[in-house]
């Protein structure tokens, strides 16, 4: 069991990096990260596992409705695509020039 006090891992995606999907329903679809839920290891993916939700009625909306939403995804299901290439490719870190870690692309070697 992981510790409450521990820090989460450092995730090799990050909100606003364009992945394509490798495992699920949804594969082979590419999309950009809206979001990313750290503490259970998830990310919501732009057009990507859309799910049906029920609206209640309200004032504004007196019939309810149905409505179309990304779910999320486990982050182990996505793989980023390398900008320069446009390929997947999985991610390390290492330092740059000024001296600061950064996630380069592992197929191409360039920083992303």
């Amino acid at each position: 069991m992981k510790n409450v006090a521990d820090k989460p891992a450092k995730l090799h995606i990050k909100k606003g990096d364009t992945v394509k999907v490798i495992s699920g329903n949804s594969k082979g679809q590419t999309g950009t990260i809206l979001r990313v839920l750290v503490d259970k290891q998830r990310a919501v993916v732009e057009g990507v596992n859309m799910i049906t939700k029920h609206v209640k009625p309200s004032a504004a909306n007196p019939q309810g409705s149905l409505e179309k939403r990304e779910g999320t995804i486990h982050i182990s299901n996505l793989m980023i695509i390398d900008p320069t290439t446009n390929e997947p490719s999985r991610t390390g870190r290492k330092l740059n020039d000024k001296g600061k870690l950064q996630r380069f692309s592992k197929k191409s070697g360039n920083f992303i």
